[in-house]
């Protein structure tokens, strides 16, 4: 009995001795900022007994589907508008548990160093899915370019164009294709993550931009049931922290806003 006992006693101190094993974490980002941003999360979490995998998407479309139908813990690509539309659209039960950071949205050109510049006709490319195209609709609306019906809010389509003195051809493409079709448009409104991935500098090259304040944080998301789990807790406030913060001012200067 007394070998039996020590020996317990043993094993438990010897388990208690052990370091506690990383929770693993699958979270989904788009390539460039976004990935480059959670290679810090992932190298600060460790300290808080997380390990992040962090898998790259191409689109806007997989991170959430993937995320919803458990491939994935988390993502972090996309602002809260275009979330809402997408748990709308697909019925997706994902929740945004804490904000990560701002890309203003530009409009770049090939040839022309303002928007005034454009000539007649010319064509424009914007975002083809609807809270970015919108984001790109309202852009030029506020600069004076084209008139948009303010009651369409941030979900703005051609078709709420109500003013449009230059006769501009509005093009809509894949986001990620934007910066590609440069040589093909007189104009293109660019994600910052696709344009900084496109080598564009969006603070120094773009001919208009929208301010850092606005409504289109980009948010970290989980699934509704996850949202009160330590680890969601853990990732944010990892995201959140001072060395997160300083490498994304340091790194982006001003491209890439951090929206905590």
């Amino acid at each position: 009995m007394r070998i039996s006992a020590l020996l317990a006693v043993t094993t438990a101190l010897l388990a208690a001795a052990l370091p506690a094993q990383a929770e693993k974490v699958r979270i989904g980002v788009t390539p460039g900022p976004h990935a480059q941003i959670m290679e810090v999360v992932k190298k600060e979490a460790k300290a808080q007994g997380l390990d992040l995998e962090v898998l790259e998407f191409s689109d806007y479309v997989v991170p959430n589907a993937a995320l919803d139908s458990g491939d994935l813990d988390a993502n972090s690509f996309q602002h809260q508008p275009y979330l809402d539309n997408q748990i709308a659209d697909r019925g997706f039960k994902l929740v945004s548990v804490g904000k990560s950071v701002t890309f203003p949205l530009g409009i770049f050109a090939a040839k022309a160093k303002s928007l005034d510049a454009l000539p007649k006709g010319a064509k424009v490319a914007i975002p083809n899915d609807p809270t970015n195209g919108g984001r790109a609709l309202l852009l030029l609306s506020h600069e004076g370019v084209i008139g948009v019906d303010p009651k369409a809010g941030l979900k703005a389509t051609v078709l709420d164009i109500t003013q449009n003195p230059k006769n501009l051809k509005i093009v809509e493409l894949d986001a990620a294709q934007l910066p590609r079709s440069l040589g093909d448009v007189d104009a293109a409104a660019i994600n910052g993550n696709y344009a900084l991935e496109a080598g564009l500098d969006p603070v120094k090259d773009a001919i208009a931009r929208e301010p850092a304040n606005g409504p289109y944080a980009n948010v970290i998301v989980v699934r509704a049931a996850d949202k009160e789990k330590p680890w969601v807790k853990k990732l944010v406030a990892v995201y959140n922290s001072a060395p997160v913060k300083t490498f994304i001012e340091t790194t982006f200067k001003g491209a890439v806003v951090p929206a905590w």
